[in-house]
């Protein structure tokens, strides 16, 4: 288990395991363009990037075949996703979306007051 209380980071099988609230979570959804343009890679390397970045508690990412997607990831403070939303290399990782990756995108960031889960996972 971490110090911020998450067992891992991943969410890559399934549901982030995150600390007691209050966090927050960044919403991003978006909506693709077709072929890949080097986006593969560079997801890939923004979430290694996240990982070590402080504040970062998890990640969940979904995408249909149609493009359309939705990433959780979430972050102790707010002053955390700032610095992870100015991060030079994440700079560049957005330009490229903006320009070339997606048709469309939203941002969110709310913070997380409750959680509920399932019997099994309140066992952790």
């Amino acid at each position: 288990m971490s110090e911020d209380g998450a067992d891992d980071q991943s969410g890559e099988n399934g549901i982030a395991p995150t600390p007691e609230p209050p966090y927050y979570a960044v919403i991003f959804t978006s909506q693709r363009t077709d072929g890949d343009a080097g986006y593969s890679a560079m997801a890939e390397r923004m979430v290694e990037l996240a990982r070590g970045m402080p504040g970062f508690l998890g990640i969940e990412s979904v995408r249909g075949a149609d493009g359309f997607g939705i990433t959780v990831s979430y972050w102790r403070s707010e002053a955390e996703i700032g610095a992870w939303r100015d991060h030079a290399e994440h700079r560049v990782a957005q330009e490229c979306g903006r320009s070339t990756w997606y048709r469309d995108y939203s941002v969110r960031v709310a913070r997380v007051e409750r959680t509920r889960e399932s019997a099994g996972r309140a066992s952790r």
